[in-house]
């Protein structure tokens, strides 16, 4: 298992969660709900600075048969910018399959109420996310998911709908 601070980032149409793991790479908790659109991406560079961060593990949400739709194409382009304004920290993209309805199971098992959960679920699911590929590495032996290539290899930053070269 590799060493360092992970970040886990599930990426919605209006809020981001971001989780973290130890940097034993064993657990992950929540960090907080950012708000989508202005400065979210300064914010999460902000966060991987405060944590010296390694690794960002950003959900790739497919169907149940794996197939990728528009929001897994959204999550692509939001992978892809987050590696161009961190170039400096590699991003992986990690299927995301059932996060978000693992992480509102888990707040209603743990007795919070649903019309409580808006502010949280999101961090839960970067939690379910990135615990499934701390989870993943530990089992294999190999980085979770799919690297995408830095700004500047394989496709220009900004450069069509992949998001990027993923490995």
């Amino acid at each position: 298992m590799r060493s360092g601070i992970r970040m886990g980032v599930d990426v919605g149409s209006v809020r981001i969660g971001v989780a973290r793991s130890d940097p034993s790479g064993l657990l992950a908790t929540p960090v907080e709900t950012v708000r989508r659109g202005r400065g979210d991406l300064d914010r999460l560079a902000e966060i991987a600075a405060e944590y010296e961060v390694v690794e960002i593990v950003v959900g790739l949400p497919t169907s149940l048969s794996g197939r990728e739709g528009r929001a897994a194409e959204a999550a692509r382009d939001f992978a892809a910018r987050i590696a161009q304004r961190l170039a400096h920290i590699p991003v992986r993209l990690f299927d995301e399959r059932l996060t978000t309805v693992t992480a509102q199971q888990g707040l209603r098992a743990s007795g919070v109420k649903a019309k409580n959960q808006r502010g949280v679920v999101d961090q839960a699911a970067a939690v379910v996310l990135l615990q499934a590929a701390l989870d993943a590495e530990r089992a294999t032996g190999t980085p979770p998911g799919r690297a995408l290539d830095p700004p500047g290899e394989g496709q220009p930053p900004g450069g069509g709908s992949s998001g990027g070269a993923a490995r």
